[in-house]
């Protein structure tokens, strides 16, 4: 698969990546993490230290940042929140603030690929990849 867009990692695609789970993924899904460059929502960044904060991670959101930038190139987008906020209200389906903020920042940025496991990302967001 040839990937033009970046591509946005959902919360638990980036547990995956910093655990070296690439098993889960599929081989489009791999062939995606490989070709395009790699982007990380501001918001996966807080849903992450919530998860830290549970105790249901083991490395705090700031470490997960730097070692899947370090090892995958994966960067923090720079969209402007106003931007990304803006585009949020129009995901209606959507009540889990963490996802409806991850598919708008897809959204915003061109209607970027978003890489998801999520059911309901995937049925609402049709750039979304498994």
């Amino acid at each position: 698969m040839t990937a033009y867009a970046p591509a946005y990692l959902d919360t638990q695609v980036v547990v995956w990546l910093a655990t070296g789970k690439l098993s889960r993924f599929s081989s489009n899904t791999r062939d995606l993490l490989e070709g395009t460059d790699l982007l990380l929502s501001p918001i996966v960044l807080l849903e992450l230290e919530y998860l830290y904060e549970a105790n249901r991670i083991r490395l705090p959101a700031r470490d997960i940042q730097r070692k899947v930038e370090h090892e995958l190139g994966v960067h923090l987008c720079e969209l402007p929140f106003a931007t990304i906020a803006g585009a949020a209200l129009d995901e209606k389906w959507c009540l889990d603030p963490f996802d409806r903020m991850i598919v708008a920042n897809a959204k915003a940025n061109g209607f970027a690929w978003l890489i998801s496991a999520d059911e309901e990302i995937r049925k609402h967001y049709p750039r979304t990849i498994w």
